[in-house]
């Protein structure tokens, strides 16, 4: 992908909780800033948030007191692995259909006020399919679901992909097939939700690539590291890779050009539909 400013903002999320979504969004972060890319990590699982407790960081401050107004963006922002910078969140923060007027008003200056240019925000949302949640997806530029193959995680998915769809006319989605046997195990799961998704709702959804189920990463998160620096050859390391490398294939966005404020404009507005 060729450098433009036009901020690309990708979320990941995932019908039910434990496919490993927050790894996913840890790695292709590091795996994006490897490429030379500035990138920010927001921690928008507001509910249970576990970003910064992944890899082992702490801050005593969070994104509820840049929607109070006690503190500004750029000083809760902690850096994690490999120069990434990550947005906290915490247990508690009200979900963004909620936030009153007030709040929203700082939440987008809040972006408008941070000192660097990002070209990637990586989002890495809550399960399931709260109206939070779907504000999120519905202003991200890429929509990534993270399934396992498993029947309740595969059903979940395509629940997901379904509602995003019909519901919100959401069509730029990903899958990410996570703890597969191997990288053709991967792709015959991406093909299962895929050919669902063509027969019962009229078109279908990218593969965005495969992780296989790695032992390593079971130690790193032991660890608090990414697999990607804890052991940087591993297969799913490679998966991460080869991941990234089709996001920064994706054309560079136009919609959302520059600030990112935008961004989080767009979020609110359709959260208050």
């Amino acid at each position: 992908m060729t450098k433009s400013n036009a901020i690309q903002v990708i979320a990941l999320t995932s019908g039910k909780g434990g496919v490993g979504k927050t790894n996913a969004a840890l790695n292709l972060s590091v795996s994006l800033q490897r490429n030379n890319y500035k990138v920010l990590l927001l921690d928008a699982d507001l509910g249970l948030a576990n970003v910064d407790v992944m890899v082992g960081l702490h801050s005593d401050f969070n994104l509820s007191h840049v929607l109070s107004g006690q503190k500004d963006i750029n000083e809760i922002l902690i850096e994690g692995p490999e120069g990434i910078y990550i947005v906290p969140a915490s247990s508690g923060i009200q979900k963004m259909s909620d936030l009153s007027e007030l709040e929203i008003s700082n939440l987008i200056s809040a972006f408008n006020q941070l000192e660097n240019n990002y070209d990637y925000l990586i989002i890495d949302t809550a399960a399931g399919l709260s109206s939070g949640v779907m504000s999120f997806l519905q202003a991200a530029h890429q929509v990534v679901v993270v399934a396992v193959d498993e029947p309740t995680s595969i059903t979940d998915a395509y629940a997901m992909i379904k509602v995003l769809k019909q519901d919100y006319n959401v069509n730029n989605i990903w899958l990410l097939s996570n703890m597969v046997d191997d990288f053709s195990h991967g792709d015959r799961l991406y093909k299962k939700i895929d050919n669902v998704a063509t027969r019962f709702l009229g078109n279908g959804i990218n593969h965005l690539g495969s992780i296989p189920l790695d032992g390593h990463v079971k130690k790193a998160n032991k660890c608090q590291k990414v697999v990607m620096s804890f052991a940087p050859t591993s297969m799913a390391s490679v998966g991460y890779q080869r991941a990234a490398e089709k996001l920064l294939k994706i054309p560079p966005a136009i919609k959302l050009r520059g600030h990112m404020e935008f961004f989080v404009e767009r979020m609110v507005n359709r959260a208050s539909l």
